[in-house]
């Protein structure tokens, strides 16, 4: 099934595997999608599958705008194939988790922005909604695994919660936290793993104007095993940046580790910029396998958007910044 898809099972990940990138570049032909192993948070892989499909449960706008200024050349990937096999460690260790993610109950959904802040509040995810401008933004997608999609985003730029929320000057990051509901999502009962899921940006990348609050995809709200109902989407950073499910946004003066720079610090950092031949990095690829296509091409820097970041990055040369 994963070879329809321009992938073999030594191209995919199991966890125990990827929590050590220098034992995936040298043994990835013993890695197998089933057993011990689980995908990393923020990417996702589907197989032609139409059976598992669910009914998102969010009010959504019926019309938004449709941004073409970050329009791209590739196919939009199918949505049953980004929906029904996905990489999202809290409810399994495999990628079938379309519907064990539905048990997470998204109605009501309260959201916190606290920190260095002029405005903290609680908001539900339903009535922040509405105070945004909704728009539709088509951004490839690339999983530190070696494949990519592209999805047809809605929602409204990080920059815009970031002015809603008024942060100090003593802001320097924003830290984004997951939801810790293990009875619901049994995978956060590895215990090994610092639950909740949490990610984080400087303030100069959360106010880029790439950076991506979704709330929907392909026309409608977002289906839980996406992320529902909330999301981060970063597009020129590997997609176990772009957290999932966010319930809490601070605002801080500390830098964020971030869940996978901690589980393995030797093998993940806070950047994970996209780079083909990264300095920094075990698992940089040159190649990436474009899903539901016989497509492979190069990696590009900054998965391709780097007119719109590098300068982000001009005084940062000590960091490892594609880690």
């Amino acid at each position: 099934m994963i070879e329809k898809f321009g992938l073999k099972e030594n191209q995919t990940t199991p966890e125990k595997i990827f929590l050590n990138r220098r034992s995936f570049i040298k043994g990835a032909a013993a890695a197998t999608l089933v057993g011990a192993g689980g995908p990393l948070a923020g990417c996702s892989l589907s197989p032609d599958s139409s059976n598992t499909h669910m009914e998102p449960r969010l009010t959504f706008p019926s019309k938004f705008f449709k941004n073409s200024l970050y329009a791209v050349d590739d196919k939009i990937t199918l949505e049953r194939e980004a929906t029904t096999w996905n990489n999202y460690l809290e409810f399994g260790a495999t990628k079938e988790i379309a519907v064990a993610a539905q048990s997470l109950d998204i109605s009501p959904w309260e959201i916190e922005i606290d920190g260095e802040v002029e405005m903290p509040m609680k908001i539900d995810v339903a009535d922040l909604i509405t105070r945004m401008p909704i728009e539709e933004r088509i951004y490839r997608h690339r999983c530190v695994e070696g494949w990519a999609m592209v999805i047809p985003w809605a929602g409204f730029s990080l920059k815009s919660l970031v002015e809603l929320a008024q942060p100090s000057s003593g802001a320097k990051y924003l830290r984004m936290e997951s939801f810790e509901r293990p009875f619901t999502a049994s995978g956060q009962w590895k215990f090994w793993h610092p639950w909740p899921y949490y990610e984080g940006l400087t303030i100069e990348e959360a106010t880029n104007e790439l950076a991506f609050i979704a709330v929907g995809a392909y026309g409608k709200p977002l289906e839980n095993s996406m992320g529902a109902p909330i999301r981060l989407v970063v597009p020129w950073k590997y997609g176990f940046k772009s957290i999932k499910a966010i319930q809490k946004f601070t605002f801080t003066k500390e830098r964020p580790i971030g869940f996978w720079a901690q589980s393995s610090p030797a093998e993940y950092g806070f950047w994970a910029n996209v780079h083909p031949t990264s300095p920094d990095s075990y698992l940089s690829l040159e190649k990436e396998y474009l899903l539901g296509t016989d497509v492979t091409r190069n990696t590009e820097i900054f998965n391709g958007y780097g007119d719109y970041v590098e300068n982000l990055y001009d005084e940062l040369s000590e960091e490892f910044l594609f880690k």
